[in-house]
Formats: C-alpha cells, structure tokens, sequence
C-alpha cells in the first residue's frame, strides 16, 4: 500500500516528541563530525606546542560552552521551530533573522555534501571506487537518511541516539587504547614535547578550526517546538552535550598528542589513521575508517534531523516560500523542508569536491550566534516579565565573553586571512537586498487581499 499523499488538512504545527536524550544526542552527535579527524593537524600547526595546542582546543570547548549557556535562556524563552532565527527576529526583527535564514539555506547543503562525500571516501578505503561513485554514494547517502526523517521524527531519534552512543563510545575506546598501547618513558611523544610559549596569532587562526570543530550545539535549538518540556530539556541537552563534546576532544587530542611527535602531528593529512597505526599497525587505519563514517553518519542524520526546522518556521512567517512550511498530514515532518535542502545538497554533492564545500562555514554562522546572544541582553531590558524558566548561568559575564570571542576570532581572522573573511561577509550581506526583494514580490502577490508584510 502507498505511501497517502500529504492534504490540505496537514497539521501545521509539529508534536512534541523528543526527550532529553535526544536533545543531547542531537548536539553531541552533530557537533563531533569530521572535524576532530581533520582540523587536529593545521591547528597543530599554527599553535606551535602543546601550550598553543591545549589553548585552543580548551578556549574553543569555553566559547562553546558560554554560547550554550547563554543561548538555553533563549531556548526556554521561545521553544518553538527555527532556533536562533527566532530570537533573532525577536530581538531585532526580520530583516536580520531573514539575513541569518539566508546564510542558513547556503551552508547547509554545503554541511550535508560535505558530510557525506567524508564518508563515501572512507568507504573507499574498504571497497574500490571510482571518484565518480564516490558521490553517487554521498548523494545516495543523502536521500537514504533525508528519506527516514521524512517518514518519522521518531526514527531519526532512534538513529541519532545509536549512533551518538556508538562514536563516542569508539572514540573514548580508541584514546584509550593510544594510551595504552603507545611507546612510554622517554619514547612517548607527549612526554618530550615541549611546554613552551603559547604563539598567540596562530592560537587566534587556529580558533577558528576549533569552532568548526565545536559547531551544531545550535542545530537542537531548531528543533525547539518538537522537545517535550522544552524549559528543562533543552538547557540541560544543550550545556551536557557541549560539556560531554569538551572532554572527548581533549581526550582524543591527548591521545593524538601521544602517539605523534609534534612535527608529525601537524604535517599528517589524516591524523586519526596515523595516530592508530602507530600502535595497532594496518589495523588501526581501518578501525579509524570505519569510526569516521560513523561519526559523519551521525552528523549528517542530526543536521537533516534539524536544520530544516529553520526554513519551516521562515515559511510560517512569510519570509519563505509558504509550501515549505508544509507538514505531512501522516508523519507530522516537515517534509517539504526536507526535500528542499536534500535537492540542493545532491546538486552540490555531484558537482562540487569536498574542499571546494568545506570553506568558511565558521564565519557564516557564528557572527549571527553572537548576535543572538546580543538579544539576550535587548531582550532583559525590552521584556523584563517575560517567563525565563531558565536564567543564562553568570549572566552577564558568561555572555558578554561569548559574544567578545566569537567576534575576536572573526576580527583576527579578517586581520590574517582578509579576502577570504571579507569574501564570506559581503556573501551573508547579500542578504539584506535579497530581504526587501522578497518583501515587494510578496506585496505584489498579495496586493489583492490588502495584507502586504510589513518590512
């Protein structure tokens, strides 16, 4: 029996149906991805020494954590679908929750091809394939995963939670095992490495890696109007998660920083491989191969999981195109959403390589994740009695240190790498014509009725 065809009588609105364990498995899943198998190495590189090494992985999980802190207020304030383009909106207005959408709709499908073609050419390494069936396979991998969040919010749940479990267990075990199968005394890596200065302007580009590797705690927020007693769960999933992402990558890194000299360390194309094969031999590459495409899979099913929520609650707003809004009359998701970024994300899968996808990705997305915690403070002072059943924890210190090194790694990265920075700016600017473009076509539109947006 077929699959019945959505109806005009969809529900509009999506049911509450995930738990505290989801919620942090969505941020603990999303956020550990291919990142702590590949950025290990270029901020090794620019940091210098383990000081410079430690620093930024540390002062990384810290701004993470801050802006987990601060966000959850928000959270609780406005459970609802979209996440920080909600409090954007609510603390400025749409035209810059619209500016955020934009920069959402381009990074998304970049994450999602990204994500998958890491995991097709892992695949490589255990079945040959061509360069060409590498991203049929990431394009397939795709419209598989899109294709179970689709038919039920609970499925992607159940998949989320097995494979979050299952990498950070495979994680914490592989660590575990550099530790204890690692050359020791004098012939350890990390005991002869050098304590020395920190090389604070590679610390400062090497954050910028780091917050790469720390992104997706915001991706739960999307999915805010969907967490069962979102005022509890959603700070709790959200500060766990991030903390639980901090103690794994200190620990791999330790790991990684124990079964390579610094010199190595920061000229390996594929770390976690080296790092394995020092003491498991070939064996090791492969255990690595296969912990990798688990952990993207992962990612991948808790981005496709949450990231359309934001261009469903555009399109309650009027800010996209209503038919995205839609929700499946029988598996209560936002179906049309997905299949939206899945078509983009295929299309990019096909066309583009993963270098070519994987560019400033931090710089789209954190400026406006500063910018939301900027609300926080706007919103204290406009809405002093709204209900905050969760307070910003060291408000307004947490906060304002959140918002001073997020902006502090954009301005050294415009400092130290301009075009690239300025490049990425004048893209999310292009928003804002493209936000009065919308608004006189919608005008147009509905010039008849006499229900014009407002602006």
């Amino acid at each position: 029996m077929s699959d019945p065809a959505p109806t005009l009588n969809a529900p509009r609105t999506l049911p509450r149906r995930l738990g505290l364990t989801t919620g942090t498995a969505v941020v603990v899943g999303v956020i550990i991805g291919s990142g702590i198998f590949r950025v290990p190495s270029p901020i090794a590189a620019v940091a210098g020494n383990i000081t410079g090494i430690a620093l930024v992985w540390i002062l990384g999980g810290l701004v993470a954590l801050f802006g987990a802190l601060s966000v959850a207020e928000l959270a609780a304030m406005y459970p609802a679908a979209g996440g920080p383009y909600v409090y954007l909106r609510e603390a400025y207005g749409r035209p810059l929750a619209f500016l955020f959408g934009w920069m959402w709709l381009l990074t998304t499908p970049i994450s999602w091809a990204a994500q998958s073609l890491i995991f097709a050419e892992y695949l490589a390494f255990f079945v040959p394939l061509s360069v060409t069936l590498e991203h049929v396979i990431a394009a397939v991998l795709i419209v598989l995963v899109a294709a179970a969040n689709y038919r039920s919010v609970k499925l992607g749940a159940v998949i989320q939670n097995l494979s979050t479990g299952a990498k950070v267990l495979a994680i914490v075990g592989l660590s575990v095992a550099i530790f204890m199968l690692a050359p020791g005394g004098a012939h350890n890596p990390l005991h002869a490495a050098t304590l020395g200065a920190a090389n604070w302007s590679g610390i400062g580009i090497g954050l910028v890696a780091a917050l790469w590797a720390y992104d997706g705690w915001e991706n739960l927020t999307t999915l805010s109007g969907e967490v069962r007693n979102p005022q509890r769960n959603l700070p709790l999933a959200l500060i766990v998660g991030v903390l639980v992402v901090l103690v794994v990558y200190i620990l791999i890194n330790a790991a990684y920083l124990r079964a390579l000299p610094l010199p190595q360390l920061a000229a390996s194309k594929s770390i976690a491989s080296d790092a394995a094969t020092v003491v498991m031999g070939r064996a090791g590459a492969s255990v690595v191969g296969a912990l990798v495409m688990l952990s993207v899979f992962g990612t991948l099913n808790g981005s496709i999981l949450s990231s359309p929520r934001v261009f469903y609650a555009m399109a309650e707003d009027g800010l996209f195109f209503r038919t995205v809004g839609r929700v499946h009359s029988k598996y209560e998701t936002p179906y049309v959403a997905i299949a939206f970024i899945v078509v983009i994300a295929v299309i990019y899968v096909l066309l583009r390589d993963f270098m070519q996808l994987a560019e400033a990705y931090v710089l789209g997305i954190w400026p406006f994740l500063a910018l939301a915690v900027v609300g926080l403070f706007i919103l204290r002072k406009q809405r002093p009695d709204f209900p905050r059943p969760y307070k910003a924890w060291g408000y307004p210190v947490i906060p304002a240190l959140f918002v001073l090194g997020t902006f502090v790694v954009v301005a050294n990265s415009l400092y130290a790498q301009f075009w690239s920075t300025f490049a990425s700016i004048l893209i999310t600017l292009l928003g804002v014509p493209l936000y009065y473009l919308w608004i006189w076509w919608q005008r147009r539109a509905q010039y008849r009725t006499g229900h014009a947006p407002s602006a």
